[in-house]
């Protein structure tokens, strides 16, 4: 029982740092900056922005997402590029259809199979940017995105107003059904723990993150780092992208924030969806590294598991009449689980969720070791990264 207390004396000493030095992850507050320059409201003073669409077999999704991007009103040009990428499902075809609306300006290529050490996504991306001709902005986008009135307007006035290179916003993923209520948010929250927002906006610092479904991109910047052919290979294309735009020899200033006018119409009805989604792509963010796996297991296990489980054992033990570590086991578990609750509530308000799910969270967390652990499984059998017919090499 001491050794047990011990350990939740350090998990809720940890979460006491993350509560209030480890970049106010778990705050939602962290949106569009406003700098001291303007962009002007006439055409000839607002950046020229093409929209870049990778789709892979997102016929379904199109429909969802895609009149939001092309009945953008920017201020100035502005025009979206979609690179069907090998769709089996008419891709192309809906997404022609849906550009044929008047006003749309809507190129739709037919993307080539990736190259040797390219992967797919970045490849398609590459292939996209090449057939924007000579704008001053890339927005590379999802085909589930959808974007509020005047959000691309926003996030160009952003980005010339903060004199950002890249400017990312994490979509509002949907939420709708049992299991999208319990792991999404969890999703978003582990994210930012993983990357703190205002760390990846501080001029800088080291932080390096962007969420894939919105990235502004300044192409003079994007050039100047070596293009997208230095991150050819990259699995996780945001992460990668990122960092080559904010390290040296570029050292681009960089932003990433949450949004409710950038929303991902995909669904996830099911936990097999959900767990796939995160297992795709996990065992990769950890370098495909058993030593980091066992570190992440382990760190899960002793700052989400082990505080409500000492919790109870206390509780049990003071019950029963144990010694003096019971109170201590007790007390310090009931801290850290609090604490970690209350990291929690924003992102539940971000999703309209009930507060009483935020003790939950070590439940979560549970399941997202059982998923990380899966993605590591599926790499060592050949399946690392699968989607939509793809699987990373091992």
């Amino acid at each position: 029982m001491q050794d047990l207390a011990a350990a939740c004396v350090l998990a809720a000493g940890a979460w006491a740092y993350l509560l209030v030095a480890h970049g106010g992850y778990w705050l939602t507050g962290c949106r569009l900056p406003v700098g001291g320059g303007h962009a002007r409201a006439d055409t000839g003073g607002w950046p020229s922005v093409v929209a870049v669409i990778p789709a892979r077999d997102e016929a379904d999704m199109l429909p969802e997402a895609l009149p939001s991007l092309l009945g953008q009103e920017y201020p100035g040009e502005f025009s979206v590029v979609l690179v069907d990428d090998g769709s089996s499902d008419g891709t192309a075809a809906v997404a022609e259809r849906l550009g044929s609306a008047p006003g749309a300006a809507l190129k739709v290529i037919a993307g080539e199979p990736p190259p040797a050490g390219w992967a797919g996504k970045v490849w398609a991306m590459a292939q996209g940017a090449a057939a924007a001709g000579d704008c001053d902005c890339l927005l590379f986008t999802d085909a589930d995105i959808a974007y509020a009135p005047g959000a691309v307007t926003a996030l160009a006035q952003a980005a010339v107003s903060d004199d950002r290179a890249l400017l990312s916003q994490m979509a509002l993923l949907r939420a709708d059904t049992g299991w999208e209520k319990w792991i999404v948010p969890a999703f978003v929250y582990f994210f930012a723990q993983l990357y703190p927002f205002r760390r990846v906006g501080r001029p800088g610092g080291r932080t390096a993150a962007a969420a894939g479904g919105c990235m502004l991109v300044r192409r003079t910047a994007l050039a100047a780092a070596g293009g997208l052919g230095r991150i050819a290979g990259a699995r996780i294309d945001d992460i990668a992208l990122a960092r080559l735009l904010k390290r040296p020899p570029v050292a681009a200033r960089c932003w990433l924030g949450f949004s409710t006018d950038v929303r991902s119409r995909r669904p996830y009805p099911r936990l097999a969806d959900l767990w796939g989604m995160v297992a795709r792509s996990a065992y990769t963010q950890l370098r495909h590294s058993p030593s980091l796996l066992l570190a992440v297991l382990a760190g899960l296990a002793w700052l989400y598991l082990l505080p409500p489980v000492a919790t109870l054992a206390g509780l049990a033990a003071l019950a029963a009449g144990g010694g003096t570590a019971a109170p201590w086991c007790a007390a310090a578990g009931l801290a850290g689980w609090l604490l970690q609750a209350v990291t929690f509530v924003p992102v539940l308000r971000l999703y309209g969720l009930s507060l009483l799910r935020a003790p939950g969270l070590p439940l979560v967390a549970l399941l997202y070791a059982g998923m990380t652990a899966d993605s590591a499984r599926r790499h060592h059998a050949g399946r690392g990264g699968a989607w939509k017919g793809r699987t990373i090499p091992r």
